[in-house]
């Protein structure tokens, strides 16, 4: 099993374990510190969906700064597992939720809008492409989406790149809905 730690809030320093999965890269620590700078360290409040959660480090890191609700999505019946065995170690409450499904057929139902997308796909399989027109439907009207990506984005329909930067082959942008007024 691999492993991260969760940087802050109430379950800071403890160990997520995740398995091996094609495509599933955690988000460095470094750069999960300078996300949850820009969105500004407490999410109390706020709805969050990590849609595809992988290890969970930006789900659980995001429950753990006081989101009121936290979803977690991803299709591989192991790392669910993982996730699961997480949230029983964590002793997580009701605000966090652990669905098994395809990103997109999840976008497609899920009737629900969020404060916060974390959207981090396996690169190189066209999954921005194909959830972008979802995108509306799934975030409020001020929520903000984080992506990575293996290129520079401008943005993601209607919500434009604010804030970016780039670890190794990962590039990863923080964007709100309207234009581009600053990059970090």
């Amino acid at each position: 099993m691999n492993a991260v730690r969760i940087i802050g809030g109430e379950w800071r320093r403890r160990v997520l374990r995740f398995p091996d999965s094609p495509g599933l890269r955690p988000t460095p620590d470094r750069v999960r510190e300078t996300l949850f700078n820009w969105l500004g360290g407490d999410l109390s409040g706020r709805s969050c969906l990590d849609l595809f959660a992988g290890s969970g480090a930006l789900g659980f890191e995001a429950a753990s700064r006081g989101a009121a609700r936290v979803l977690l999505v991803d299709s591989s019946p192991q790392v669910v597992a993982a996730l699961a065995a997480n949230a029983r170690t964590l002793d997580v409450d009701k605000r966090l939720e652990i669905v098994r499904s395809d990103a997109v057929r999840f976008a497609t139902s899920v009737g629900e809008r969020f404060d916060v997308l974390f959207l981090d796909p396996p690169f190189k399989q066209g999954w921005i492409e194909r959830l972008v027109p979802l995108l509306p439907s799934l975030l409020a009207a001020d929520a903000v989406l984080y992506v990575e990506a293996e290129r520079l984005l401008a943005g993601c329909g209607q919500w434009q790149t604010v804030r970016q930067g780039r670890a190794g082959q990962v590039f990863y942008h923080l964007m709100q809905r309207g234009g581009a007024d600053g990059a970090e």
